[in-house]
């Protein structure tokens, strides 16, 4: 398949990638800067540095992921890193539209509320960047190398920078409620990205381990839907045979799943995890 950008694909990543640009570009300009908050990677870097330097925001984010993306760019791939270049340079521009040309002028000046509403912009820019099979640079490029040189994880070294960032404000802002209030920004982002990139699922992942399989599987059945696996297995015992019913179940329905397990076997008990995902069958 083409991937020029001209390809279908591609042009519909590049609207993804400027519709995410300008939306972390209004998060920062309307948000975070007017009220001297910090978010991650080298946005957050590039904030940092603002409030020191007489540089521009777009002009530092620039000036902080060239020199990354000249050493990293072999790890990224050339489509990765020809679209990571482009969303750079377009972070970078309309920061320094949004501030210098337009003077757009801060949509609210509260710590707290800047934290929490500039945290979903840049969650929602970021999730479009990524769907747009592109990045915003910095801690993704490290990370890409450090994670292909070593054993350490990718989040790992992304969770690291990000903190350096943080607790290196506290250097520089007297007022530590604002480092406080940028974590939970952070955190904010974090959970906006996953919402968008995996949905909010309501169901949970159940495994009922019981000596009743059989009739637990017709009463499942009628009941909760006809979808299910039944997991044979070795226990630790020699000869000893394991069966174990494995679901996906809506949240609202574990308390008839719960009540159901208790009536036909009180021996048997759930192990219910959390569906962060879910792809086929319609999903």
């Amino acid at each position: 398949m083409s991937t020029t950008i001209f390809s279908k694909d591609e042009f519909k990543n590049y609207i993804l990638i400027i519709i995410g640009s300008i939306t972390l570009a209004f998060s920062v300009v309307g948000f975070f800067s007017p009220n001297q908050l910090i978010t991650g990677g080298t946005a957050g870097l590039a904030l940092l540095l603002h409030y020191i330097t007489p540089l521009s925001i777009g002009s530092l984010i620039l000036l902080i992921n060239f020199p990354l993306l000249m050493i990293g760019g072999k790890f990224l791939g050339k489509s990765f890193a020809i679209r990571t270049i482009v969303t750079l340079i377009f972070i970078s521009l309309f920061i320094d539209l949004f501030d210098k040309v337009f003077e757009i002028q801060p949509f609210i000046i509260d710590t707290p509320l800047g934290s929490i509403f500039g945290g979903i912009l840049v969650g929602i820019g970021l999730s479009l960047v990524i769907k747009g099979d592109s990045s915003a640079g910095g801690s993704t490029i490290i990370a890409r190398l450090i994670a292909a040189k070593t054993e350490i994880k990718a989040g790992t070294v992304i969770l690291t920078i990000d903190s350096i960032i943080i607790f290196s404000s506290l250097v520089i802002f007297e007022d530590r409620t604002k480092v406080l209030w940028s974590v939970i920004s952070i955190y904010v982002t974090s959970k906006i990205i996953d919402t968008i990139l995996t949905g909010r699922l309501n169901k949970k992942v159940v495994y009922l381990v019981t000596n009743k399989t059989e009739e637990l599987k017709i009463r499942i059945r009628e009941e909760l839907g006809p979808k299910g696996t039944i997991i044979k297995g070795d226990g630790l015992f020699e000869g000893e045979n394991k069966k174990m019913i494995l679901i996906v179940v809506e949240v609202g329905k574990l308390q008839v799943l719960r009540k159901m397990v208790k009536e036909t076997d009180p021996e048997g008990f759930l192990i219910i995890t959390e569906a962060t995902e879910m792809l086929g069958r319609g999903h």
